[in-house]
């Protein structure tokens, strides 16, 4: 009777110890191809760029205060490189066998078709581990700087490495369904110019079948509140994770493994996951984000938390309030300069967007016309800081933004001192804050409203006050400030009161 029970044990236990050969076979021929595959040229070549491109983003000074936001989005494009050499020596190596004629070879040995095309997928998720390490560290570095806002969305960071398990996937499916090694090369020359050369149709837009590309638009015009974002993240990183386990089961099925039932189980699950993400993130803007980004633009005060700094009020978005500090030190550098009672006048500094139109708008925005009223927008450093020093002073000389956006007489020049003599490099600013970048003739000066516009003459007196000595010139500035401040001086009358030798002709903003 014992005997009899161990001999119809032995064909199950037998299964079993068949099936964890299988899998042990299929793991150790996956750690050998990985190997192969981190090791190819063109992998080492793309993770080395991919590096130096992380470096490159990280270490640029305009980006010493960052939106994490807009950072978690931006991890998103360099992965796409990576996912293309994933794709082409992918399908290389599940090629091999033939390309090399070792595939009758292959009959002998314990791991089938199927076996081996789940390894060579396999093999790529390493690689994708090493791309979210790469995502984790640019995402790092960003969230450690000092003048950081925001918070960042794990779904966002996903899309990266799922992007090469997607692409990873593809090319071994690819290897199953064309045996051409002319294949894959042409697939990735598709997808390059579909998504990276920018040719894909819905690039751009925040609905729709945009949402089918692996990437969709990393960073917008400018910064929003993450509330206003309206981005489904989660169901697009659902989306990827479905698609790249349906291509890998797939090829498995395609190389012979469609006799298990479970691997055609698998098989749905991952396309019903595919789907839902996929249609799931194809819908519209939710109601909810619609209403927030109307109150932003229109009503930003119902959602902002003013704090007072020495003189005045600064009003932001909850996620931009460690910035207040940063603002209030410019806006007081710039008031100690003035003369008259603009010295000890209260300013309001608020944080304005324009988000009824998506991520993707750079409209300007309107200039208020509230008395004493200064926008901020939601970018720091680099040239906003110039831009915003010049809505500081243009407000205290013209009383609120639209005054200040329409003059064209001798008060720009006051304007542009203000804004520029306290800076460590004034001329080099005044270059960058103009929009031609230059430092003479007439051009205009950007701003996060409507532009101011600068005259040939007034270039002149302003990069001749520049050289001259600073606390002279502040001097002069506050002796003279009723008249340099006044409706209607002109640019020479400016110069005069200054002391600035130069002959300038009439103020024409046109000229």
């Amino acid at each position: 009777m014992t005997a009899l029970v161990a001999t119809k044990a032995t064909p199950a236990a037998a299964t079993r110890s068949a099936s964890r050969g299988s899998r042990a076979a299929v793991f150790a021929l996956a750690r050998f191809e990985t190997r192969r595959l981190l090791l190819r040229v063109p992998v080492v070549v793309a993770l080395v760029g991919y590096g130096a491109w992380i470096g490159w983003r990280t270490l640029r000074p305009q980006d010493d205060y960052p939106a994490l936001q807009d950072v978690d989005r931006a991890t998103q494009s360099g992965p796409l490189f990576v996912g293309l050499v994933a794709l082409l020596c992918a399908n290389q190596a599940a090629l091999r066998s033939l390309r090399r004629d070792t595939e009758r070879h292959f009959g002998v040995l314990v791991l089938s078709p199927a076996h081996r095309t789940a390894a060579h997928a396999l093999a790529v998720v390493p690689l994708a581990l090493l791309t979210a390490v790469a995502v984790a560290a640019q995402f790092g570095w960003e969230a450690l700087k000092p003048g950081v806002v925001g918070r960042g969305s794990v779904a966002e960071l996903l899309a990266g490495p799922l992007t090469v398990l997607v692409f990873g996937a593809i090319g071994v499916l690819l290897a199953r369904l064309v045996s051409s090694a002319v294949a894959a090369p042409l697939l990735v020359g598709v997808f390059f110019l579909l998504f990276v050369g920018g040719m894909y149709p819905s690039a751009g837009r925040e609905t729709g079948t945009a949402w089918l590309a692996p990437v969709v638009s990393g960073t917008g015009a400018q910064s929003l509140p993450s509330a206003l974002l309206g981005r489904p993240a989660g169901w697009h990183a659902l989306y990827l994770a479905g698609l790249a386990l349906t291509a890998a089961l797939l090829a498995v099925l395609v190389a012979g493994g469609g006799r298990a039932r479970t691997l055609q189980a698998a098989l749905a699950g991952a396309l019903a996951l595919a789907v839902l993400g996929g249609v799931a993130q194809t819908g519209g803007i939710p109601a909810v984000t619609t209403a927030a980004r109307i109150r932003a633009s229109l009503t930003p005060e119902r959602d902002q938390t003013c704090v007072l700094r020495g003189r005045s009020d600064y009003c932001a978005f909850p996620e931009w309030t460690p910035r207040i500090g940063d603002w209030a030190r410019v806006a007081e550098r710039v008031q100690s300069l003035t003369g008259g009672s603009a010295r000890g006048q209260h300013l309001l500094v608020r944080q304005r967007v324009e988000a009824r139109y998506g991520l993707f708008d750079d409209a300007a925005l309107a200039p208020s016309t509230n008395p004493y009223q200064v926008t901020v927008g939601t970018s720091w450093g680099g040239n906003r800081v110039p831009e915003f020093s010049t809505a500081v002073a243009s407000v205290l000389v013209a009383g609120n933004e639209k005054a200040g956006s329409g003059l064209c007489d001798g008060r720009m020049v006051t304007i542009m001192w203000l804004s520029l003599a306290w800076q460590p490099s004034p001329e080099s600013v005044l270059r960058h804050v103009r929009l031609d970048d230059s430092l003479s003739g007439s051009a205009v000066v950007i701003s996060r409203t409507e532009p101011l516009t600068m005259t040939a003459g007034q270039t002149k007196v302003v990069r001749a006050l520049l050289h001259q000595p600073f606390f002279s010139v502040a001097a002069k500035v506050k002796a003279h400030w009723t008249e340099l401040t006044s409706r209607g001086v002109t640019t020479a009358r400016a110069a005069e009161l200054l002391d600035v030798p130069a002959r300038i002709g009439p103020d024409r903003c046109d000229a």
